[in-house]
């Protein structure tokens, strides 16, 4: 089963299995891990679910389609180059390793 590893921002990680198919954010919310709000419960219609992608993974990732780059310029914390809704980003055995950092905030 794939791995993702959740950086929390103050720097703290954990590690956590997500079956493939499964997006990043549900992986987080089954796992327990704080930083995910998921208000919209992954319908791409918040940016609460908001993460920073490691550099070397980013190409990796499907292409950032319009919707979720309309909602990622609603974030709490400042939209960066790596920026990614979670629920945007189903796990794939390719993806295995994944690490995205949380922000500060969702809300």
């Amino acid at each position: 089963m794939p791995k993702v590893t959740y950086r929390s921002h103050d720097g703290s990680e954990q590690t956590v299995d997500v079956k493939a198919g499964t997006s990043v954010m549900l992986g987080a919310l089954t796992a327990g891990i704080d930083g995910i709000e998921a208000e919209c419960g992954g319908s791409c219609m918040c940016a609460t679910c908001h993460v920073f992608v490691d550099d070397a993974w980013l190409d990796k990732l499907p292409k950032l389609q319009v919707l979720e780059d309309e909602m990622l310029e609603d974030t709490a914390c400042e939209r960066q180059a790596n920026s990614r809704l979670s629920c945007q980003i189903d796990m794939t055995d390719d993806l295995d390793g994944l690490v995205v950092e949380l922000p500060e905030t969702q809300i």
